[in-house]
């Protein structure tokens, strides 16, 4: 059990992880580097107006020298440790997943492959949706409040997700589904912590371009998480009775 619990979290996590990076190199990038331009003042937006940064323009050349000889060792050191981050993430996520399932076959409950792909949404939605409602993706250098209170409400939202999605699914009452839809609720409720007003150096409709794509990603790569990983566990249930 521990064997197949492990291989499927890691070959899960790797495609999984392969596919975000992939996804982020080709509609996140452009988004991330523009912000970054924002965020150093290479770039300024004010009231719907774009200034370009005249000591940034009038050093043009060296620096789009400087950048261009630099460039291929930059984007992949960038790209290696993307993915190395995203593949490291994913197996963890996987090997909680792979838990969930070895826990649910000892209760009787035999996971297939659609169960995979339920479980990799309502993994996207603990982990990404509800608590984006509260705190949704920032660009760099989005001002924000407090790191400390954002992780904690952060953690708190998606541990009060997976139980409440836990119980609704797996309850075997009424009580356990009105619980569970309580602790969905619960975080929303308390309030995730923000600044008191609005600031940033980034355009709005930026913004919300990354919120969206971010999601996005957030989607396809926890869909291909949960099919991957109902895929490998039920494979390493049939290598082990045959």
């Amino acid at each position: 059990m521990t064997t197949r619990l492990f291989t499927s979290a890691l070959f899960a996590g790797l495609v999984a992880g392969l596919i975000a990076v992939l996804l982020q190199w080709s509609i996140m990038e452009k988004l991330i580097l523009e912000g970054e331009e924002y965020e150093t003042g290479n770039l300024n937006h004010f009231a719907g107006v774009l200034v370009i940064n005249e000591a940034g323009e009038a050093a043009g050349d060296a620096v789009e020298v400087e950048e261009e000889e630099e460039e291929p060792e930059n984007l992949f050191k960038r790209y290696s440790l993307a993915f190395f981050a995203a593949f490291v993430v994913f197996v963890g996520w996987s090997l909680m997943m792979t838990a969930g399932f070895a826990i649910a076959e000892k209760f009787g409950k035999r996971i297939t492959i659609k169960d995979g792909l339920l479980w990799g949404i309502a993994g996207y939605a603990a982990v990404h949706m509800l608590p984006s409602i509260g705190l949704p993706p920032e660009l760099p250098g989005t001002p924000a409040a407090e790191l400390e209170l954002r992780q904690l409400w952060w953690v708190s939202t998606v541990i009060a997700s997976v139980l409440g999605f836990a119980l609704i699914a797996y309850g075997q009452s009424v009580l356990y589904v009105v619980i569970g839809l309580a602790l969905l609720v619960a975080p929303h409720l308390i309030g995730a912590p923000h600044m008191e007003g609005y600031s940033g150096v980034a355009p709005p409709e930026l913004s919300g371009e990354y919120v969206a794509r971010s999601l996005a990603v957030g989607m396809i790569a926890w869909t291909a998480l949960g099919l991957a990983a109902g895929y490998f566990w039920n494979r390493g249930a049939t290598a082990q009775t045959a």
